[in-house]
């Protein structure tokens, strides 16, 4: 009986062998390929590590600057806009500031900036009465380059008046601390 089982220990051992034996002979061309991979990817780290931050460095600052990129265009858009109050009521005339704001952006305002948009009216009428005020004042403006684009826009940007301005410039020049030395000590004077 126990030859019986060690026969069949025997036959089992050898036939695990030769299975495991067997798919190592043909895996071994793909182990093969995994081996390099892996020493691939362990090099590539290894380097990678070793000049970090550098490989990432400008992605990340690109990131970080993405949404002040935002910020500038809207702000741009809005410092550029031509609203409701440089333009007259009825027939979409531009006024002397609106003139003056105009010839700002098409001379003044960095070549890359230099667009206009208009603020849309209340009627569509009153719209396009704005948009040829605007392009028959840039035809009077000489303008080095390409004319500025005008655009449509219904985004109004914030205002105030002119007297509250004034207002509350004047009230912070009135509560603003006189500057004053700091007083020196002969004690300290003398060293």
């Amino acid at each position: 009986m126990t030859d019986q089982r060690s026969n069949v220990r025997k036959l089992a051992f050898m036939l695990t062998c030769n299975l495991i034996l067997g798919s190592a002979m043909a895996g071994q061309a793909m182990a093969w390929d995994w081996w390099e991979s892996t020493k691939r990817d362990f090099k590539l780290t290894y380097h990678r590590n070793n000049v970090w931050p550098q490989p990432f460095s400008e992605a990340a600052a690109a990131q970080t600057r993405a949404p002040f990129e935002v910020m500038k265009q809207k702000g741009w858009l809005l410092h550029n806009t031509i609203g409701h109050e440089l333009f007259r009521s009825g027939d979409g005339a531009l006024t002397a500031a609106g003139r003056d704001r105009l010839r700002w952006i098409a001379i003044e305002a960095p070549v890359d900036r230099r667009v206009v948009h208009v603020l849309r009216g209340n009627s569509e009428a009153e719209t396009e009465a704005r948009v040829e005020s605007v392009r028959t004042a840039l035809a009077h403006i000489y303008i080095p380059g390409n004319a500025p684009q005008v655009f449509i826009t219904d985004i109004n940007p914030a205002t105030s008046a002119g007297t509250m301005a004034t207002q509350i410039s004047r009230q912070r020049m009135e509560n603003m601390v006189p500057p004053t030395l700091p007083s020196t000590t002969t004690s300290s004077a003398g060293q």
